[in-house]
């Protein structure tokens, strides 16, 4: 399908108006004037409509030109972005970068990393996607992100996976300061637990089997989208269940959150930074590296 609007077509009309005449515009494009005349004259023929009205002294947009240039102007930056996107493919660097991070973690735990990445200067676009237990592994396995962290070592699919191990997330279990059990004495058995409804934050995997840890058959539930929400939910007094002890650690010391003893305690769960090995993007390369050589995950999970 031929157009008649084309890049070299709209670079005139913008160096015409920006410049304010045909000639300014012909010397920034280092052509003749003529040829500036040409290029706008068959435009017009081309699309059978006046760009400028040449009544006056000087000739000046119609109110199509106008809605031309100005909708052209977008044509023409999405015209350099993607020469220059061009090239950097070329150089090994992605256009963009996801990253999808486990909802134990704090988005916080990323920016760090990604500060420094910006200070490169490479026009890479990153896009944080949370994830809840196994939707972390479910998101690299379909591809939704091209690097995860804090994926859980239970969740792992088949599939090739270059992982690296940053550290064990302690669970404890937690109930609002206000709670009954808060005043209960002894471990917490199953009995003393499942008279209230476990919050619990949903499983975002789309196609792994979803995890449901630390609930008891005949036990309500309050479901919430992430850890945030469930750690809030607990706070509150709604429900009860385990949590993170890197994420309550502040919960904890003001008495909002009380941490239960209970008769069967949940092992810590080992969290990891994860790809698919045969990727080898720049911008992915980089993250890789500076997340697994950097210990920062690893102190705040332990401290």
């Amino acid at each position: 399908m031929h157009t008649a609007i084309t890049i070299d077509a709209l670079k005139v009309l913008d160096a015409i108006n920006r410049k304010g005449s045909f000639a300014g515009a012909a010397g920034e494009l280092f052509r003749v004037p003529s040829a500036i005349s040409y290029t706008v004259q068959k435009l017009e023929e081309d699309l059978n409509v006046a760009i400028f009205d040449r009544t006056g002294h000087r000739a000046t947009l119609t109110p199509a030109g106008r809605y031309l240039l100005e909708e052209g102007r977008t044509l023409l930056e999405a015209a350099e972005n993607l020469a220059h996107t061009t090239k950097q493919v070329a150089q090994g660097w992605e256009t963009r970068l996801r990253i999808g991070f486990n909802s134990l973690l704090p988005a916080e735990c990323l920016f760090p990393a990604i500060r420094e990445f910006y200070e490169l200067g490479v026009p890479v676009d990153i896009q944080v996607v949370e994830e809840v237990f196994a939707g972390a592994w479910d998101a690299l396995q379909s591809r939704r992100v091209d690097l995860v962290v804090g994926a859980d070592h239970f969740s792992k699919p088949a599939g090739n996976f270059k992982t690296k191990t940053i550290g064990d997330m302690p669970f404890v279990f937690a109930v609002g300061g206000e709670h009954p059990l808060a005043s209960a004495r002894g471990p917490l058995t199953e009995n003393d637990i499942s008279k209230y409804p476990a919050a619990v934050a949903a499983d975002t995997s789309r196609s792994l089997p979803p995890g449901h840890a630390g609930i008891f058959r005949r036990q309500r539930t309050l479901t919430v989208a992430n850890i945030d929400q469930k750690i809030a939910i607990q706070e509150s007094g709604l429900g009860v269940g385990w949590l993170p002890l890197a994420r309550i650690r502040r919960q904890v010391e003001s008495g909002s959150l009380v941490i239960k003893e209970v008769s069967d305690p949940r092992q810590p769960v080992v969290l990891h930074v994860a790809r698919h090995a045969e990727d080898q993007g720049k911008a992915l390369m980089w993250f890789w590296r500076r997340l697994t050589e950097d210990n920062a995950i690893t102190d705040w999970l332990n401290n």
